[in-house]
């Protein structure tokens, strides 16, 4: 059994099923003798719903040009380079808003967790072998969490030596010299390695910070937004009420002029009617005479 092919077949297959296919292949190695291998195996994470997504387009023309694109900047950054750093950056944005597009169905959480995912693929080459080779277990939004799938930071591959014919005594002690340079290579090859998982762990707490202020970043945007909104809605509602206090004032206006007109006619009314009773008054008067 190999553990790349296990580690394939995991990465490729459903997340659902990762977790009993994992147990089975420890298992199997197990079984068959090689409890290291079944360590390895066993310790292989389960990626998350992002992790997936990229791993799923690990042979995509734009995750590759992802990955170019990120030693193409640094480069232009080595440089100086104003202008092509301008147009690289253009050209990233590009790439990273096309695979959103292609994946648009993704929950908002998920769609930022792929986008950050996305920007260190372009910033840490290590995390862009993991992406090309669909190996990612994590996203860049997981706290907590790191960025290389156990069992997955990036090894030299070793070439078996050829098996070494009887030497006669007098060349051993140039066997002695060869055994000495590769333990020296191999002991420099532990250091090279060392030294490069300390870098990515240095990276990983940078990019760790990085996302952290950007969602607080967006989440202030996203609270201005809405208070942009219950502003707007607040005003909305003010204008309403002023057309309706001026509706209202316009119609006790017109209320008010009718009263006063209605008090008038009946003021005249009344003096017509006294005139009238005065009038009968004085001719009832008058008929008392006779």
């Amino acid at each position: 059994m190999d553990f790349d092919e296990v580690a394939d077949e995991l990465y490729a297959g459903d997340p659902a099923e990762f977790v009993p296919v994992r147990n089975q292949r420890a298992k199997e190695a197990k079984a068959a003798g090689e409890a290291a291998l079944a360590e390895r195996i066993r310790a292989l994470r389960k990626p998350t719903l992002a992790a997936t997504i990229l791993n799923r387009r690990a042979g995509s023309p734009e995750l590759a040009e992802l990955a170019r694109l990120g030693d193409d900047l640094r480069k232009a950054h080595s440089a100086l380079a104003g202008a092509e750093l301008r147009e690289l950056t253009r050209r990233r944005q590009e790439l990273v808003n096309r695979i959103l597009r292609d994946e648009r169905s993704m929950s908002d959480p998920v769609t930022r967790e792929v986008e950050a995912t996305l920007e260190a693929v372009v910033a840490d080459p290590e995390v862009a072998a993991l992406a090309l080779a669909g190996r990612l277990s994590s996203g860049a939004d997981s706290t907590g969490d790191q960025w290389l799938t156990s069992g997955f930071i990036p090894q030299p591959k070793r070439v078996k030596p050829a098996p070494e014919r009887e030497k006669p005594a007098t060349v051993s002690h140039l066997d002695d010299r060869r055994k000495a340079k590769r333990e020296a290579a191999e002991k420099a090859e532990q250091e090279r390695i060392a030294k490069a998982r300390e870098e990515a762990e240095r990276e990983q707490e940078r990019l760790a910070e990085f996302n952290r202020l950007r969602r607080e970043a967006a989440d202030l945007a996203k609270a201005c937004k809405q208070a942009e909104i219950d502003v707007s809605r607040a005003e909305r509602r003010a204008e309403k009420a002023t057309e309706k206090a001026n509706d209202l004032r316009r119609r006790l206006a017109d209320a008010e002029l009718e009263e006063e007109t209605a008090n008038g006619e009946t003021t005249a009314a009344q003096t017509v009617l006294d005139d009238l009773r005065a009038e009968a008054d004085r001719i009832d008067e008058a008929l008392k005479q006779f």
